[in-house]
């Protein structure tokens, strides 16, 4: 067996990152384990989920970083962000302030990581009238800001989830494949 034989594997930590109670947890599980849970359970400081993907035969490890949004946990944010390969940011549609709070986000994570590949999920599609949703102005952030792009999910439903995950973890394989 040669040594182009062997799969290559590669060790992705993605940071997700967005106000209290957007559903940052529950889409995770959602992903990870294909199960909602009702009841909100505040993250303190940071908790991961380990997945394994496999992707065009090569081993995927994630690391999903789950940070609180909390202020409380404002000091303990630089050390949780270290070495993310990209970063999800979760906003809800059931919540104005959290959309108003995107840019922050972003800066906050680029102050310690530098540029990163960003997707943005608005997620709680469930809660809201989709016809009721401005396009217009998450499209703006997402040029604005070069985010990936912007995908609509739902954690509990599980609408939109699968591909809002796979568009930033095939982004990241796709970049550390060519290296």
């Amino acid at each position: 067996m040669g040594k182009d034989d062997v799969t290559k594997g590669f060790v992705f930590k993605i940071t997700v990152i967005g106000d209290g109670a957007v559903g940052k947890t529950s889409l995770i599980k959602k992903y990870t384990q294909g199960s909602f849970q009702k009841d909100y359970i505040k993250t303190l400081g940071a908790q991961f989920s380990k997945y394994d993907e496999e992707i065009e035969g090569d081993n995927c490890k994630l690391f999903f970083w789950d940070i609180a949004g909390q202020r409380e946990f404002d000091f303990m944010r630089p050390t949780f962000y270290k070495g993310s390969k990209a970063a999800i940011i979760v906003f809800s549609h059931t919540d104005d302030d959290s959309f108003n709070h995107i840019e922050e986000w972003h800066e906050d994570i680029k102050k310690y990581t530098g540029d990163l590949p960003i997707v943005l999920f608005g997620n709680k599609t469930d809660l809201v009238d989709e016809k009721d949703l401005d396009d217009e102005m998450v499209k703006e952030i997402v040029e604005d800001r070069g985010f990936l792009g912007y995908y609509k999910t739902s954690a509990k439903t599980g609408s939109g989830v699968y591909e809002a995950f796979q568009a930033i973890i095939k982004e990241l394989y796709y970049k550390y494949k060519e290296e």
